[in-house]
């Protein structure tokens, strides 16, 4: 490749590293970074690789102060959506240490050196509450490899168990199973998917998978499985798990204590319907998969809560209160 056009990279190279609006490069600094890339060149040669680079559709400003120079105006990404990306990589607790590492580095070079550094500052990895499954990019890939072709999927299931000897021990159980979807919700990756010995849906945690392969059988059809005719709705089925426990889906109507209209509206959505009771209560039904996660979520809020219909959920949180109760 001619040296000139070389050069015109390495300007590019330099302006998208290192400029940014606090930090214009000027020709001066430009020309001392080529040197040290062994190339020697007239402040007129610079105006012209910028020229050209404008030609081609880069945004390159030139400002007079507080610091006569250049800098890229438009990235890819700006600051604000960089630090969104940083955050969630760092927050994910299915991503290990040192991949949460590498992602990071990879998402600064998206912003020049100078906004990299705050961001580094800023970011805090809690390592404790990170998973320690390095496999995890390949399973995630096989996984989205085996939904797309509708193959079944073989792994190894790994889950911490207590030890009497206060030792780390796990087991470890083969699993083989139709996929069909992957959520990320609670923070954590889920799969959704189906054991072939029974007829229901069953959500699995990313992190916990070993050795997983792709098998040449295909998936059974998401309808045999579950509610769902044609397609799988991932949004449908994120929506009525709670705590990713898998339950038959109903219609749940609920008394709500007029506080906690905010929190509602915020987990259901601003468009579910509220019915005012009285002064200080409102009703509302929504769609929900009935299980042990429903029966914790409406628990938490204590008697700010109470479940109309079904009359067997009620019966539920009942009995879970009575032998919440014997413990004390």
């Amino acid at each position: 490749m001619q040296r000139s056009k070389v050069k015109t990279l390495l300007v590019f190279k330099f302006l998208n590293e290192y400029s940014d609006e606090e930090n214009p490069l000027s020709t001066s600094d430009i020309i001392d970074l080529l040197q040290k890339e062994g190339m020697f060149c007239e402040r007129k040669s610079i105006y012209a690789d910028i020229d050209a680079l404008r030609k081609i559709g880069y945004n390159i400003v030139s400002v007079n102060a507080p610091k006569r120079g250049f800098f890229m105006a438009e990235r890819k990404f700006q600051l604000a959506e960089v630090r969104l990306l940083t955050d969630a990589v760092s927050s994910a607790g299915f991503i290990t240490p040192d991949k949460t590492k590498v992602l990071l580095d990879k998402l600064e070079s998206l912003v020049s050196s100078n906004q990299a550094k705050k961001l580094v500052s800023q970011v805090y990895v809690d390592s404790n509450a990170k998973c320690d499954n390095e496999e995890i990019y390949y399973v995630i890939d096989a996984l989205h490899e085996a939904i797309i072709n509708k193959k079944m999927v073989k792994f190894t299931y790994k889950r911490r168990t207590i030890d009497k000897e206060a030792r780390k021990a796990y087991t470890e159980k083969t699993f083989k199973v139709s996929p069909y979807a992957l959520i990320w919700k609670e923070d954590h990756y889920y799969l959704v998917c189906n054991n072939d010995k029974y007829d229901n849906l069953m959500n699995l945690r990313l992190d916990r998978i070993r050795k997983i392969s792709m098998t040449d059988e295909p998936c059974r059809p998401v309808c045999q499985v579950s509610e769902y005719k044609e397609d799988f709705d991932v949004a449908d089925y994120a929506s009525k798990m709670f705590n990713m426990f898998s339950g038959t889906s109903e219609q749940v109507k609920l008394l709500c204590s007029l506080d906690l209209r905010e929190e509602i509206m915020d987990r259901f959505g601003a468009k579910i319907p509220l019915t005012a009771v009285d002064t200080d209560h409102f009703e509302t039904t929504i769609s929900a998969a009935v299980s042990d996660g429903l029966v914790s979520w409406i628990m938490q809020y204590g008697n700010k809560i109470k479940v109309i219909e079904p009359a067997s959920l009620a019966c539920q949180v009942k009995e879970k209160a009575k032998s919440i109760a014997k413990l004390y």
